[in-house]
């Protein structure tokens, strides 16, 4: 415990691990070291063993509040003793609880149909700061302390520290099988359908130019656009694109895809001439079976040409379709496969903070109460969330709104913005806003 609390520690502060500051904060229930520490964080009962894994372990609603700041753990008291701050509220268990998803698996019950956790019904969501990275907020009262109890503290820069723009290729296109063509010209049940129900000629030529003509006629194949707008931004953004690469028989993931066809091989060259990273979308089925994760991670990069990426480039990243990491347990599965990076940590059901951050954090597991290789990047908005009826089911003007809220909210702490965008969502037939959303929010972000 003591590598995990030093490590919460750094988060918290900003500082690295050799950091003096670090000393000037105790961790500890014994009021017989409290003279040693400028500032000392009071232990709580969380991790002692008869309550660890427990449903005692479990926060309870209300929580306690200091300063409109919500914990999870301890009493909402602040003493001083001598030239000691003593904070009663027990931080480290608070954070440790959001960034290492121990809710989820004293919560197993809470999943959807999917099997993933519902982020309106975690804790986040019940006691109503799901859209405040609330760690966050831990840091900066900590360093805030410190400060009052004489300490020099370096204050991070109010500024946003990345931004991912990412894309998930659930499908490249709509048009290159001869299926979809023959259901464009034919069908009398084709969603191509003019105003009279007549079958729609113009839809019926972009179809057949795209299976004769190439891949960059398909309306789904919207990456030129993507890349475009995420060109606004410069060297400032990362944009990273996740491959499916694998799947199994159900219908979430379907359509498969050869990730070593001409049409793959012609996007990672558009991907390559634009800077942009590729990564891994590990399939539904890896989500069930996280031991599938490795070998889909095998095909993708056997279908990454090494003279356009070199070797292996861009797969030691990963998320999952569907944000079907369902269990803490599967991220196990990602260390094994050699994934360095996971962009998986948002909830399908709401925008937010899933791990109670804005900044990328090293995954602890809850477990084994071990801290790992595996870095977590928190997701701050996909597309399907902000629009869906069976999420958030916002309008244009109350999506933007959100969004923008979270970006600012993530800039005051020195965070990074990752906005995931599907490439069919911005297709012409999507009839969304979607697409203009995600112009207005790159142009806000240049003004970051």
């Amino acid at each position: 415990m003591q590598e995990i609390s030093n490590y919460i520690l750094q988060f918290l502060l900003h500082e690295p691990p050799n950091s003096p500051l670090l000393e000037a904060v105790g961790y500890t229930s014994d009021a017989t070291e409290f003279a040693r520490y400028k500032v000392v964080i009071v232990k709580s009962d969380f991790f002692d063993d008869a309550v660890y894994g427990t449903a005692k372990s479990l926060p309870k609603l209300p929580l306690k509040e200091i300063e409109n700041m919500p914990f999870l753990y301890g009493e909402d008291k602040i003493e001083r003793q001598g030239d000691t701050i003593i904070l009663h509220a027990d931080l480290i268990a608070s954070t440790y609880f959001l960034i290492s998803r121990y809710e989820e698996i004293l919560r197993r019950e809470v999943r959807d149909q999917h099997g993933r956790f519902i982020g309106k019904k975690s804790l986040p969501g019940q006691a109503g700061f799901i859209h405040r990275p609330i760690v966050d907020e831990y840091g900066a009262w900590l360093r805030r302390c410190l400060h009052d109890a004489g300490c020099h503290v370096n204050e991070p820069q109010r500024a946003l520290h990345q931004i991912y723009l990412t894309h998930d290729v659930d499908a490249i296109a709509h048009y290159r099988n001869i299926r979809s063509v023959v259901g464009a010209l034919i069908s009398p049940l084709s969603k191509w359908k003019g105003a009279g129900g007549e079958a729609n000629p113009a839809e019926a030529k972009i179809a057949l130019k795209t299976y004769f003509g190439g891949i960059q006629h398909d309306p789904w194949f919207t990456f030129p656009t993507l890349l475009k707008q995420n060109h606004k931004l410069k060297n400032r953004a990362e944009t990273i694109v996740f491959v499916k690469s694998g799947g199994g028989k159900s219908p979430e993931d379907k359509p498969r895809m050869n990730t070593a066809s001409p049409d793959f091989q012609y996007l990672f060259e558009l991907l390559k001439n634009n800077d942009a990273k590729i990564g891994l979308h590990a399939s539904y089925a890896a989500g069930i079976a996280p031991n599938l994760v490795a070998s889909e991670k095998t095909t993708l990069k056997h279908s990454l040409p090494p003279s356009l990426f070199g070797e292996g480039l861009g797969v030691r990243l990963n998320r999952h379709h569907y944000l079907s990491s369902r269990e803490p347990e599967d991220m196990q599965g990602l260390i094994e496969a050699n994934i360095t990076d996971d962009f998986t940590m948002g909830y399908a059901d709401v925008a937010g903070f899933r791990l109670g951050t804005c900044r990328a954090v090293r995954w602890i597991n809850p477990n084994t109460k071990t801290l790992t290789s595996l870095w977590l990047h928190p997701l701050t908005a996909m597309d399907g969330t902000l629009n869906d009826e069976r999420y958030m089911h916002l309008n244009e003007n109350e999506a933007y709104d959100y969004v923008t809220k979270l970006i600012d909210v993530t800039q005051k702490y020195n965070g990074d913005v990752c906005l995931l965008w599907h490439n069919t969502s911005i297709a012409r037939e999507a009839e969304n806003y979607l697409g203009t959303l995600y112009n207005n929010l790159i142009d806000y972000l240049a003004t970051k």
